[in-house]
Parts: C-alpha cells; sequence; structure tokens
C-alpha cells in the first residue's frame, strides 16, 4: 500500500509539473505575441490635439525623447502610443523618425486641428488625407530690385524630384502629393458615420510652417493645389513615413474657416480625437 501511495504521490506530482509547464509556455506564448505586435502611433501637436486620446490608453506610461512626449498603452489590449510632436514642420519630422525608429510602428496617424481651404466645409467637418501636400515648398519668379513680389506667380517646388539642385530640375517645378494609407483610409471611412458633429469627407490636406490668413492666398492654394484645408504637421510626417515605408494617413477636422466665415472653435480638436479613437478600434480589428 505504501508504493502505491508512493508511486501515487510521484504521479501527482509529475502531472502538476507538466500543466504548470503548458501554462508557462501559454503564457511566454502569448507574451512573445504581445511582444511582437506593433503600436499604431497617434500624433498631436498641441496638448489639446493629443490629450484627450491619451487618457482614453489603458496601463499608460510616459517616456520622453528630447522635447517629444509619448503615452504608451492599449486600445483593446492592443498597443497604441500618443505622442505630442509640437508645432511645425521640423517638430513633426523629427518625431516621426524618433517614433519610428524606436518603436517600429504599425501605421502612423497624424490628426488635430485645421483651417479650411474649402468653402463647401465646415466647422466640426473632418477631412481624411487621400493626399498631403507641402505648401511652404515654392519657388519664387526672378524679379530684380523694386520690381515687387508676385506671389501668385510662385510655382511648386519637389524637393525630392532628384539627388540634384532642386532648382535647376525641372522636374522638380512640380507639387508632390503622398498618398494616404488605403488600409487606415478604409478604416477610417468604415466609422465616419460616428461622427455626428459635421460630415467626414476625403481631401488633399495642405501643410506648412505657414499660418495663411489672407482669403486670396486661400483661395489660392485651394485651386492651384486643391487643398481642402490646411495646417503646420502632416506634409512633414508623410514625407518621414513614407522614407520608412511606414502606412500613413492625416485626419483634420476644421476649427475655422475663414473663406465662408466659420469661426475658430477650440472644441474641434475634442470631438477630432473622439473620432480617430473610433479609427483605431477599426484598425485594429483589421490587424488582429
Amino acid at each position: 500500500m505504501k508504493n502505491i501511495r508512493t508511486l501515487t504521490f510521484v504521479l501527482i506530482t509529475l502531472l502538476i509539473s507538466l500543466l504548470v509547464g503548458c501554462q508557462n509556455s501559454t503564457d511566454s506564448e502569448a507574451s512573445a505575441e504581445e511582444n511582437e505586435q506593433q503600436p499604431i502611433i497617434i500624433q498631436g501637436p498641441m496638448p489639446i490635439e493629443a490629450e484627450n486620446f491619451a487618457a482614453k490608453l489603458e496601463n499608460v506610461e510616459e517616456e520622453t525623447s528630447g522635447n517629444f512626449l509619448f503615452y504608451k498603452g492599449y486600445v483593446e489590449d492592443y498597443p497604441v502610443i500618443v505622442m505630442k510632436t509640437g508645432k511645425g514642420m521640423e517638430n513633426t519630422a523629427a518625431a516621426t523618425a524618433i517614433a519610428i525608429e524606436k518603436f517600429n510602428p504599425a501605421a502612423i496617424i497624424n490628426q488635430g486641428t485645421s483651417g479650411g481651404h474649402d468653402p463647401d466645409l465646415h466647422v466640426y467637418d473632418i477631412v481624411l488625407g487621400k493626399r498631403t501636400v507641402n505648401i511652404g515648398s515654392l519657388k519664387t519668379g526672378h524679379r530684380e530690385d523694386e520690381e515687387g513680389i508676385a506671389p501668385t506667380e510662385w510655382i511648386p517646388m519637389d524637393l525630392m524630384a532628384s539627388e540634384g539642385s532642386a532648382g535647376e530640375d525641372k522636374d522638380a517645378e512640380n507639387i508632390r502629393y503622398f498618398e494616404g494609407d488605403e488600409g487606415l483610409l478604409e478604416a477610417a471611412n468604415a466609422v465616419k458615420d460616428t461622427h455626428e458633429e459635421g460630415k467626414v469627407v476625403e481631401g488633399t490636406i495642405g501643410s506648412a510652417d505657414v499660418w495663411n490668413n489672407e482669403v486670396d492666398r486661400i483661395q489660392w492654394f485651394h485651386e492651384n493645389f486643391g487643398t481642402s484645408v490646411e495646417e503646420m504637421e502632416g506634409a512633414a510626417g508623410a514625407q518621414i513615413a513614407k522614407a520608412y515605408d511606414v502606412p500613413y494617413l492625416g485626419i483634420r477636422t476644421l476649427s475655422n474657416n475663414k473663406v465662408n466665415g466659420g469661426e475658430y472653435t477650440p472644441e474641434t480638436a475634442e470631438a477630432n480625437q473622439e473620432y480617430v479613437y473610433e479609427v483605431v478600434k477599426q484598425y485594429i480589428s483589421t490587424q488582429k
């Protein structure tokens, strides 16, 4: 009887060890799978354009690199990083490159507020960046001293046209558009009905380190570049994302529109983040 009890104890011990080993193996595999998930990065230039989304993340950790702040967390158990890029093209280009090198993201969404260029768009409407364009990369015509300036005669300058001098390369005198990622666009269109404060449309986002308040100038960009809105970051992020072959999409809400009298409304920043949150959940469902 003693031998039977001893044998039974040994068998039970072996069974427990086997079960624990299987569980540890399963946990390890789950942990490895989680670690292999590439995060989705959400960019917002200013606090009002980033912190509402960051507050929705689960298990948030903060990390800084230079002047850039990263909120690292989860949406529906999928890693999502919200980053404050700061305003402007240089900040956004640097922030995007750092984020790609540090986190190897599955996709990047650059979102925030913008000024309207299209008279058919109104405050709270949202533009999905089917295209993004740098409207500050321009070449002036030749004029001598005291011959004045002629901004409506300026032509686009594609700085990515060649390795040589863009000023001498005729191929550089074209508009460079960065195309929005089709998968991100599909996710954004799939949930556009969740944005009830305005409509959601595909369009062209213009970017530059310039704040245009001249209605004639705004209309000139709309007519010549096809811009729907303008902001100060998107094209820089799109350019860097393209260099690394990372899926990218700009999503911008109109906080004002000078061409039809739309007054500045800061609450649009929060509404945009609410919509982008739905876009992210939809995109995550396609990744899973």
